[in-house]
This record gives structure tokens, C-alpha cells and sequence, in this order.
């Protein structure tokens, strides 16, 4: 068994009840997705009136704001393991907001992108912090439910986010999609300012120090289950930040759906959340290995039977929409399971552990995804070969984190690398 009965502390009298908690949890991490989707459907337009000749250029405001954010995960988890994870959080959702009204105001492109960086560095405190409440709350197959629901919830975001930023286009232009994105933030962090407790034990402090920073960060980077599903998390996700940066240029540029984009889009994200919905019902009964290996194999060879198809010439925009949702169906499976896996030898050292992996995975992520979306050319085939590529580097750092085994239901004693 997953080590199904790990609840790290006790959870007796939180003053919020455990619903609540996975709402407001799953709303912080959203935010993330509220900065990316909801101006997917005014790419076109931003890169029209700041002067943006190259259309893959307009996917920079994408690559900015994970950047901003990449780099500021290494400090949020340290600070939050040594201030508790109130201070670092609402000082974090204070930049996102600042930046999120500043961009609304930006006069050229570049002073854009600069926003969106400050923006995913306030945004990255969403990222380590929360995963690290939940880590302080649950562990074992019960962080992994955890996720999962707030996964769930998380996904409904991206189904209404393109929504919300085309109906916004109709009736005004893009920066008023920078004054939504504010307002929903402020809304947020007026609730987790009345509502969210401190959830870190007063007995997992640790100190401020570069010594203490290292140590932390030595033990997540050598413990091997750790670090390569985190590796294995990465390179997945590349795969989704491909789709992201190039989603208006398939659904719009190559299969001409115009104003249904949003619809499409939404109905993948849904299919997201009904899948994680699944994990957590699933994952007590068969434990994190046994879904999230499935569903990477089947991954795989979904990615294959696309780029395959798309070497013979366009994929039928029937056939691109079921092989696609197939793909993105496993990954509900996969990254909250493979979260839980790396966190679960790490709940002394949560927030640093949160930053590292979270660190990983969206500087890698972004990179791969970077890269895929700039392999664009008119057809599917560089995305399909993207996600090949990015599901046969995930089973390899799963063997590798599995000692060549998968389908374990066990969980061996943690080794260093």
C-alpha cells in the first residue's frame, strides 16, 4: 500500500473545514490559470496593437509569466517554512495584483512582458504555498485525494477563463482582461485573508539561512523518489505548456474555429477535471503508482498514434479533438499523483521541498513548452512529437525513480540517489 495512512500532524480543531480549505486552495492555485487563459483569446489582438510583426513572438506573454514565476519559487518555500505560510502568501497575491492592474496600462509590448514577469513572480507564492498547506494538512494517498479535488476545482478555470476573456474582446479591448483578472484576484485574496488559517506547525520552523536553505534544498534534490518524479512531473507538463502557448494558433489558425475556440478549449479543460474528479475517488482503493503509471503509458501511446497519424498530413479536426482529450484525460491521472509522490518523503521540509519541485517544474515546463510552442508551423505534428517526446523522457525518470518497476503497490524505504 502507498503508505495510505499518513497524516503528517494532527488536524483536530482547523478552523476551517476541509471543503472550504480545498475550495479556497484550489481558487489560489487557479489564479495561475486565470493569468494564462483567459487572455489566450486576445494573443492576436495584444501582439496587433503593441506593434508585434512575429505571431509566435505574441507567445511571450505566456513564456514571461512563468519565467517571473520559475524563478521566484526558490524563495517562497524557505520563507514559508521559516514566517509560516500566511505572510509570504498575502505578500505574494500583493504583487500579482499590482501587476495584473499595471498591465492593463502597459504602452509597448516590452513594458508588457516586464508586467507579466513581476506578476508570475507574485503568482509563484500561489504555486509553493498552497501545495505546502496540503502537504501540512495530508499525506500519503490522502494528499493525493486532496490534490485531485483541488485539481478538480482548479480545471474550472481554464473552462470558463477563454470564455470570459472573448467576452470581454467583444465588448472592449484587451487591457480591460487585465482589469477582470485584478478584480477576481482581489476578490480571492480578501478571502484568504478573512478565512485562511496557518497551517505549518510551529515545530517545522526552520531558520533563514543559507546554510538552512541548502540543507533543505540538498535533501529534496538526493532523495530519489523525490527528485525524479518531480523530473517526471516537468517534462509532462511541458507538454501542456506546449499545447498553451500555441492552443489560438491550432484551434484558430489551423482548424478556423474562430469565436467557438473558447468552447473547444473548455470542454478539454472540463474532461481535466472530470478525470482528477476520478483520481480522488480512485486513488484510496488502487494507490498513486497504479493510476498514475496507467495513465502514462496510455499517454504515451495516445501521443504516439497522433504524431504518427500527423506525418500522413493534417489530422481531421474530429481526430485531433479525440486523440488530444484522450492525452489530456491521463494527465488528470498523472500530475496530482506524481506531486504526491515527490512531496510525500518531504513534509518536515514542505515549503522548501514545494519550491524546488515547483522551481523544476516550471522552469523545465516552460522551457519544453517554449520550445514546443516555438516548433510551430502551421500544422499539429511539432505538438504531437512534442508530447512523444515529453511522455517517453516521463516513463524513463519513473523507472528511474521506480527502480525499473512499475505498478508497485508498495512504497519502499526512501533512499537517497
Amino acid at each position: 500500500m502507498d503508505q495510505q495512512q499518513i497524516a503528517p500532524k494532527s488536524t483536530l480543531g482547523f478552523p476551517i473545514s476541509k471543503w472550504e480549505f480545498i475550495a479556497l486552495a484550489a481558487a489560489l492555485m487557479a489564479l495561475n490559470a486565470l493569468a494564462i487563459d483567459i487572455m489566450l483569446p486576445a494573443l492576436q489582438e495584444i501582439g496587433a496593437s503593441l506593434g508585434v510583426s512575429d505571431e509566435n513572438h505574441r507567445q511571450y506573454v505566456i513564456t514571461a509569466y512563468f519565467a517571473g514565476m520559475a524563478f521566484a519559487l526558490l524563495a517562497y518555500g524557505p520563507a514559508s517554512d521559516r514566517f509560516g505560510r500566511r505572510p509570504p502568501l498575502l505578500f505574494g497575491l500583493l504583487i500579482y495584483l499590482v501587476a495584473a492592474f499595471a498591465a492593463a496600462f502597459a504602452p509597448s509590448f516590452e513594458i508588457l512582458l516586464a508586467m507579466r514577469f513581476i506578476q508570475g513572480i507574485g503568482a509563484a507564492s500561489t504555486r509553493v504555498i498552497t501545495v505546502s498547506m496540503v502537504r501540512d494538512r495530508f499525506g500519503g494517498r490522502q494528499m493525493a485525494e486532496t490534490m485531485s479535488l483541488i485539481f478538480m476545482v482548479f480545471m474550472i478555470i481554464p473552462v470558463i477563463a477563454p470564455g470570459i476573456g472573448q467576452i470581454v474582446m467583444l465588448f472592449a479591448e484587451w487591457h480591460m482582461i487585465f482589469i477582470c483578472m485584478g478584480v477576481i484576484a482581489l476578490a480571492i485574496t480578501l478571502w484568504a485573508v478573512m478565512r485562511l488559517p496557518e497551517t505549518q506547525h510551529p515545530e517545522d520552523r526552520r531558520p533563514f539561512t543559507l546554510a538552512s536553505i541548502g540543507q533543505a534544498f540538498g535533501i529534496v534534490l538526493t532523495t530519489r523518489v523525490s527528485l525524479f518524479y518531480t523530473l517526471a512531473s516537468t517534462v509532462v507538463f511541458g507538454a501542456l505548456f506546449g499545447f498553451i502557448n500555441s492552443a489560438q494558433q491550432v484551434y484558430v489558425g489551423i482548424y478556423g474555429l474562430g469565436v467557438w475556440f473558447p468552447v473547444v478549449f473548455a470542454a478539454i479543460a472540463g474532461l481535466m477535471s472530470l478525470s482528477s474528479f476520478l483520481n480522488s475517488r480512485l486513488v484510496i482503493r488502487f494507490g498513486m503508482r497504479r493510476l498514475s503509471h496507467t495513465a502514462l503509458v496510455g499517454f504515451l501511446t495516445v501521443s504516439l498514434i497522433w504524431f504518427v497519424w500527423s506525418l500522413f498530413g493534417q489530422v481531421p479536426f474530429v481526430g485531433f479533438v479525440l486523440l488530444f482529450a484522450a492525452a489530456m484525460f491521463q494527465f488528470g491521472w498523472i500530475g496530482s499523483n506524481f506531486n504526491s509522490l515527490a512531496m510525500e518523503p518531504l513534509g518536515h521540509i514542505a515549503g522548501s521541498a514545494s519550491s524546488v519541485q515547483g522551481f523544476l517544474q516550471t522552469l523545465g515546463g516552460g522551457v519544453l513548452g517554449a520550445a514546443i510552442g516555438q516548433a510551430f508551423d502551421g500544422t499539429t505534428t511539432p505538438l504531437a512529437a512534442g508530447f512523444l517526446t515529453v511522455g517517453a523522457l516521463g516513463l524513463v525518470m519513473v523507472l528511474i525513480a521506480e527502480r525499473g518497476k512499475l505498478w508497485r503497490a508498495q512504497h519502499d524505504p526512501v533512499r537517497k540517489v
